[in-house]
């Protein structure tokens, strides 16, 4: 009886009281707002990145495996600028205007770069001046108004860049599998110091110094041939990359470079047709390649490309080879190779 009076009591317990409501957490300054009407740059910086609003998206994504796209499209510029300072001294006009579009138009995307704030203004402060420089130096000893002594220093400039560089975009390109590291770069450009050193003393054989002056021009030609090498290791690594290219775009290259090809091969200069027919055949043909694997281009639009660039190479040969009066295309590069 008690106990189930109890249990009654306990049944008609009231309930308990609510649970006090807990303070409202400290108000956080909030951010200044940006003023209506003015746009946000960062995704015009995301834009560019991804290549959307430049019309060498090709180019821009060709640079990530560099791991910034500025510092691969500086690269590129440096590249260009040692080229053009190489045709400059040859007195080649057409390939001048080639290579100065090429400094021109990477210029370009890294102003874009800049006011997307992709780049700081220090930077492209910097580059601009080395632009504008190398810009005018060359052009002022296409014509013979520059003094010898300025024009060897500008060389041994872009020397000591060019041996800087390679080794080291060479290094990054594989960085996911090897240690981060810029001690090639570092390296190669001491190196590079010393021998221009020794040369300035007079310390070195004549033939020596000859190959030093002329490295530039090399150093050059192997970085632009190590870029579609760098491009297919990405793809091979994210097939999804290949999206991001452009067709259209790696075509107008392929045709650039295949048109240097007959008057490279005509002078017997064996770095400019080395660099043009690796630019042609690898860079261009070999991307175009890629493309059409992953289902990115059409069967037509390859077997056109690829058409196109072998048949002109043919024309190419033959008509070295009948401008010479031999009679086999294979003494043309005979004679390229052993440069006779």
């Amino acid at each position: 009886m008690g106990h189930a009076h109890c249990q009654v009591r306990r049944g008609f317990q009231p309930p308990f009281p609510p649970h006090p409501a807990s303070p409202d957490p400290p108000q956080l300054p909030q951010p200044r707002l940006r003023q209506q009407g003015r746009p946000s740059r960062r995704p015009l910086a995301r834009e560019l990145l991804l290549g959307r609003l430049s019309p060498f998206c090709s180019t821009t994504n060709l640079m990530m495996e560099y791991g910034c796209v500025w510092q691969g499209m500086l690269t590129g510029l440096l590249g260009n600028m040692t080229l053009l300072s190489y045709f400059a001294k040859k007195k080649e006009a057409e390939a001048i205007v080639v290579q100065t579009l090429g400094v021109v138009s990477i210029y370009v995307v890294l102003g874009q770069l800049a006011m997307a704030e992709a780049m700081s203004l220090p930077y492209f402060a910097a580059i601009s001046v080395l632009v504008v420089s190398g810009l005018i130096l060359n052009f002022v000893n296409y014509f013979g108004w520059l003094h010898e002594g300025l024009w060897q220093l500008w060389e041994d400039f872009i020397t000591v860049a060019g041996i800087s560089v390679l080794p080291q975009v060479m290094w990054s390109t594989f960085v996911p599998f090897i240690p981060k590291s810029i001690l090639p770069g570092t390296i190669c450009c001491i190196i590079a110091v010393g021998a221009i050193i020794l040369a300035r003393l007079g310390k070195l054989s004549d033939s020596m110094v000859k190959f030093i002056r002329s490295i530039s021009g090399w150093t050059a030609t192997l970085l632009f041939m190590w870029m579609p090498i760098a491009q297919m290791w990405t793809t091979y690594l994210n097939p999804d990359n290949i999206k991001g290219l452009s067709a259209f775009t790696i075509l107008l290259g392929m045709i650039g470079n295949g048109l240097m090809i007959p008057r490279a091969l005509f002078i017997r200069d064996l770095m400019w047709f080395t660099g043009a027919s690796w630019a042609s055949f690898l860079h261009g043909w070999g991307n175009l390649a890629c493309m059409y694997y992953f289902k990115s281009v059409s069967w037509k639009f390859f077997i056109g490309a690829t058409l196109s660039l072998f048949i002109w190479t043919g024309i190419a040969l033959w008509r070295d080879t009948k401008a010479y009066g031999y009679s086999s295309p294979t003494i043309s590069l005979q004679e390229l190779v052993s440069g006779t």
